[in-house]
């Protein structure tokens, strides 16, 4: 049979853009249809925008901070909608550039919702399409749980468009995205909260990262909130919000912001029609090569739930791309040693194994921390301390994980990522010198271990 293309790709988000492109480049014949917005969730209510109203927060901190050094400053005044126009900008220009290297690559883009048809048929607003391949990578959309009100609560994909700073927010959540909103918004000047069902946040984060953020955040005043969750909101006449706790308590305030999880995009895909099936968490299920259960078609990035993360859906497509149409260039995605950073104030910034992880598969450790005030700081009032910790294996002194928390934590764990990668030991951090004066030295010169 013959087809209009040999890959069509559901969704123009990071992995399925590096994966048509590439294609494209092979010299297959791809098409991309995408509904919402070019570049995914990181470029439009992700990564890209979040790192914005992070960089925007942090200024408070550095005009209090720049005192210490002998500047004079006015009283400072913050402008959200200012800040959130130049967002829009700056996603405008990517959302371009996204359309650029579709285009510029040879690929037809589609811009419309794409519904599957038959294992090789794709319906875009009424003009179908056949193809030799179908690749979904349409990625993630916020969960909000089903509690009353849970209406007038928002998610990370309207906090990225609120038309006002609010005055009080209660953000819900414990992962990466509630520890990073909480942050943007109380650098921002707001009273926030943030609130978590269990006793800490940042489950699967090395322990000892998790503590030290928890009291950074506290220090900070921001407002910490441990066991307790939402039994319902109601809008109270004023406009304001009043939160019902599992306690009894109530709370009041102007935005509940939930960052509960994720779920697969995959609303009126058309799955019924294939044979595409999902795995029990209602991801969609495929092999070490991103095949599904269908022949024809594949899926990667957010949707296949493995880790959610920018680089590794990039990762992926590059493979997809390689396997269908340049098979000789063909390796697989390692999901061993992936760094990662949560733009919290202050950073984190992690890569391999974390302790516990280490001691649960059978590694005998030996660990190294370093808690101390950085430089920069020594000159102001901020009592803001940093930790950066080592795990190592002490029967091949291979150092398992890297991790840290301050400031510029994730452009420093970048490049000890690749260390990590080619598999160097302790001592070749101890004989590795150091940056001087720098935080980032102190990974090379950490000597007595804490623990063991």
């Amino acid at each position: 049979m013959a087809y209009d293309f040999d890959l069509f790709v559901i969704g123009a988000g990071s992995g399925g853009v590096r994966a048509a492109r590439f294609a494209a480049g092979f010299g297959a014949r791809v098409a991309v249809a995408e509904s919402r917005y070019l570049g995914g969730t990181c470029v439009n209510v992700g990564c890209v925008p979040k790192k914005l109203l992070v960089y925007g927060a942090h200024f408070a901190e550095d005009f209090e901070q720049a005192k210490g050094f002998g500047w004079s400053l006015a009283e400072a005044g913050f402008d959200w909608p200012t800040l959130i126009a130049n967002k829009n900008r700056e996603i405008h220009r990517l959302n371009g550039i996204y359309r650029n290297l579709l285009v510029n690559s040879g690929v037809t883009l589609l811009e419309g919702h794409a519904r599957l048809v038959d294992p090789h048929t794709v319906e875009v607003d009424g003009q179908r399409c056949t193809a030799r391949n179908i690749l979904i990578a349409t990625g993630g959309w916020p969960q909000i749980p089903d509690i009353p009100g849970r209406e007038h609560a928002i998610s990370s994909n309207e906090a990225f468009f609120l038309e006002r700073l609010p005055k009080r927010v209660l953000v819900v959540g414990g992962g990466y995205i509630a520890v990073e909103f909480a942050s943007i918004f109380h650098g921002l000047g707001a009273q926030t909260s943030l609130l978590y069902r269990k006793e800490l946040f940042l489950r699967g984060f090395d322990d000892a990262v998790r503590h030290h953020l928890r009291d950074e955040l506290g220090k900070k005043g921001l407002n910490l909130q441990f066991n307790t969750d939402i039994t319902h909101i109601e809008r109270q006449p004023d406009g304001s919000l009043l939160v019902t706790l599992k306690d009894g308590r109530h709370l009041e305030t102007d935005c509940v912001f939930y960052a509960t999880g994720r779920r697969p995009m995959l609303d009126n895909l058309g799955l019924e029609n294939t044979s595409v099936e999902l795995d029990p968490r209602g991801f969609i299920k495929v092999d070490e090569q991103y095949q599904t259960t269908e022949p024809s078609i594949l899926a990667l990035g957010d949707v296949i739930g493995r880790v959610q993360l920018t680089p590794v859906a990039l990762a992926e497509g590059m493979a997809v791309a390689r396997r269908l149409f340049k098979p000789e260039e063909y390796r697989p995605v390692d999901y061993a040693m992936i760094p990662t950073a949560v733009f919290s104030l202050p950073n984190i910034g992690t890569v391999g194994l974390t302790e516990d992880q280490a001691r649960s598969q059978g590694y005998k450790v030996k660990v190294f921390e370093s808690r101390f005030r950085p430089m920069k700081l020594t000159l102001t009032e901020c009592q803001e301390r940093t930790l950066m910790k080592l795990v190592v294996d002490v029967d091949s002194d291979r150092v398992l994980g890297c991790h840290m928390v301050g400031p510029e934590a994730g452009e420093i764990v970048q490049g000890l990522a690749v260390a990590l990668k080619a598999g160097a030991t302790k001592q070749i951090f101890d004989e590795t010198i150091g940056v001087h004066p720098t935080a980032a030295e102190e990974f090379v010169t950490m000597r007595s271990p804490v623990g063991a």
